[in-house]
């Protein structure tokens, strides 16, 4: 007995399968053109427009910027106790639904300073 011969029928079965390209490719754009046409209303898309459209041409405002939105998330931490870690709790920043607009606009933040103001930005790292 051969092993070469019980595997080589299954795998000729199976190469027989076929699928039609053309159905397959009419198949995934109706379904693309279904979940595009769904209705999506956000919430918080207009407060994130707001957030996104905060030009930094001000120093001040830079550096105010820079100071209030911390470049790790605060909440993170290690319970210990005797030395040993009890718990960790996860940093929960991402939870937050505006964490990536506030990110961006920390970050543009430090290009003003660095770029146009030509400042060292390392104290805020």
């Amino acid at each position: 007995m051969k092993v070469f011969d019980n595997t080589t029928k299954k795998i000729f079965l199976a190469s027989w399968v076929s699928i039609n390209q053309a159905e397959t490719s009419d198949h995934k754009a109706t379904q693309l053109n279904r979940s595009i046409s769904k209705p999506y209303w956000d919430i918080l898309q207009p407060l994130r427009q707001r957030v996104e459209n905060i030009q930094v041409r001000d120093r001040q405002l830079a550096h105010r910027l820079c100071k209030l939105i911390p470049s790790q998330c605060p909440f993170e931490r290690d319970v210990k106790l005797f030395g040993k870690t009890l718990f960790h709790i996860p940093p929960m920043c991402k939870l937050n639904p505006l964490y990536e607009e506030v990110v961006g606009l920390r970050f543009r933040a430090l290009c003003y300073l660095a770029d146009e103001c030509g400042e060292d930005v390392s104290q805020y790292c």
